[in-house]
């Protein structure tokens, strides 16, 4: 949980600066949440985070010169711990898979209320993923029209079983608890799942389980 002595150090990125003044009139009340500094591109924010102590990074896609995507990419090499947000006007597929295959913990649209975007960062800072409806039903709709693998084959009806409670944050102990199986054996499917489905983490696995119907919207 955020508390006030071990806030969400954050780092504010947009191109637009009246987004930007509007971020901080939304979060600059909220208890636990410090923010440490802005940038209005990629590398200001490259910077930023070399001489500030962040922990969470909140950007948009659109930035003059390097992309929020390349950004994104870079931030979780330098610093793997940084937990990102994106916040962008675009939801087409290639670019949240972009962004989703670089780590990012999260995506929603600048559509979006204070309420989500609060419980967004309270998600993500506390270990899960969030992905707006619109950007979950993105993924979904456009898998739809593509060719695919029948999830039957591809995955057993156990191992689906499995990705679903992975995607509600269970751990592999309380799925043994909650399937009457063994925690060894829990680690046995999900090392199958992540390589029958080619997914290298857990925010892999839910685009997977988004694209192929497995995970329903929240």
């Amino acid at each position: 949980m955020r508390t006030i002595k071990n806030p969400i150090n954050l780092l504010l990125v947009d191109d637009h600066v009246m987004l930007l003044d509007g971020l901080k009139m939304l979060l600059k009340n909220e208890p636990g949440i410090e923010i440490q500094a802005e940038a209005t591109t990629a590398e200001k924010a490259l910077e930023a985070l070399k001489t500030h102590s962040i922990n969470f990074v909140i950007t948009d896609i659109n930035l003059p010169g390097m992309s929020g995507i390349e950004l994104s990419r870079k931030i979780k090499e330098l610093y793997p711990k940084i937990k990102i947000l994106v916040l962008s006007m675009f939801n087409e597929k290639s670019k949240v898979n972009e962004m989703i295959n670089n780590g990012v913990n999260g995506y929603i649209l600048k559509n979006t209320g204070k309420k989500e975007l609060i419980d967004a960062i309270d998600k993500i800072w506390n270990g899960g993923l969030y992905f707006s409806d619109e950007i979950i039903e993105t993924l979904m709709k456009a898998s739809a029209t593509e060719e695919k693998q029948v999830n039957s084959i591809v995955l057993t009806k156990r191992e689906i079983e499995i990705v679903k409670m992975i995607s509600t944050e269970l751990t592999n102990g309380e799925i043994a608890e909650k399937l009457f199986l063994s925690e060894r054996t829990v680690e046995t499917h999900r090392k199958n799942i992540f390589k029958k489905t080619g997914s290298k983490s857990v925010v892999g696995l839910m685009n997977y389980a988004f694209e192929n119907g497995l995970v329903e919207k929240k």
